[in-house]
């Protein structure tokens, strides 16, 4: 899996790792809403009970701490609250236990396990998000960058080297980020097949850059946890406040890192301010 990690040469001494949906693109409400959420309602055909399902998907998924949860994880978090409801989802103990176990959250893993096991659930899980990679490529080519980050890119990657680190799948990336003429900015970009954002941002840090000289900008939990876990420091783009957020990072949140006054205060008012912003 590292072996991706090659190419990359660092540049310069500060690091700024961005997740991509709901952070950099205003792409996460559209693909839940249209994509995941009513894939998930066809394969396992949970027409009785749609509308409670979608709700928690999109609370889950988007508008609590959970936000920008891995999709295999949501899906597992969210069988678990259903079948508690009463709702029979086929084979779940499965589905539960490879995403508990697996060290890699990916279609590739799942066929492995699908190899080994026949299992019925995993096979349902992967159809499902395959459907989901190809309806997420139907969708209409509307995806925009929130208001901010053209301009935020393009001022960050003149004085630090800039790495998309995001856990969606790496073509659709490319595609996203390309249109947008945004891989110019960018030292790496790495989607879920590099591993986790955990993974990524520690393999990053290998190409020689100080834990105190990089920067993790997020929009979900997960994010922070993968900062927090590489004893980096953490930025959020605050949900419906992404114009702000990103003014706010090239302005004052790296100028901070870069002359060494994002201190503990500092960071704990941004993450209190972040924890504030999903209920």
């Amino acid at each position: 899996m590292s072996n991706i990690f090659e190419q990359y040469e660092k540049k310069n001494e500060f690091l700024v790792c961005v997740d991509s949906d709901g952070c950099a693109m205003d792409t996460m409400e559209i693909k839940h809403r249209k994509c995941f959420a009513p894939e998930m309602i066809k394969t396992w055909n949970l027409k009785e009970r749609e509308d409670y399902i979608l709700n928690l998907w999109y609370d889950l998924n988007l508008y609590t701490q959970t936000r920008g949860i891995n999709r295999f994880k949501g899906l597992a978090e969210t069988f678990k609250i259903i079948s508690k409801e009463g709702v029979e989802i086929e084979d779940l103990d499965s589905i539960l236990n490879w995403v508990e176990t697996t060290n890699e959250l990916s279609n590739n893993s799942l066929l492995n396990e699908i190899e080994k096991t026949n299992s019925k659930g995993l096979k349902m899980t992967r159809e499902w998000s395959l459907n989901v990679n190809k309806s997420i490529e139907e969708l209409p080519k509307g995806d925009e960058p929130f208001e901010g980050v053209s301009e935020g890119l393009e001022a960050l990657s003149k004085i630090v080297d800039v790495a998309v680190v995001s856990s969606a799948n790496g073509e659709a990336l490319n595609d996203e980020w390309g249109r947008h003429d945004y891989i110019k900015y960018l030292t790496a970009l790495l989607g879920q097949e590099a591993g986790t954002k955990q993974h990524c941002i520690a393999e990053l840090k290998k190409k020689g850059y100080d834990t105190e000289k990089v920067l993790m900008v997020g929009d979900a939990p997960g994010d922070l946890q993968a900062a927090k876990n590489n004893n980096v420091r953490y930025y959020p783009i605050l949900v419906g406040k992404e114009k702000f957020s990103w003014e706010r990072l090239v302005n004052e949140a790296v100028p901070k890192l870069m002359d060494g006054t994002f201190d503990e205060e500092y960071q704990n008012k941004l993450i209190e301010e972040f924890n504030n912003s999903l209920k």
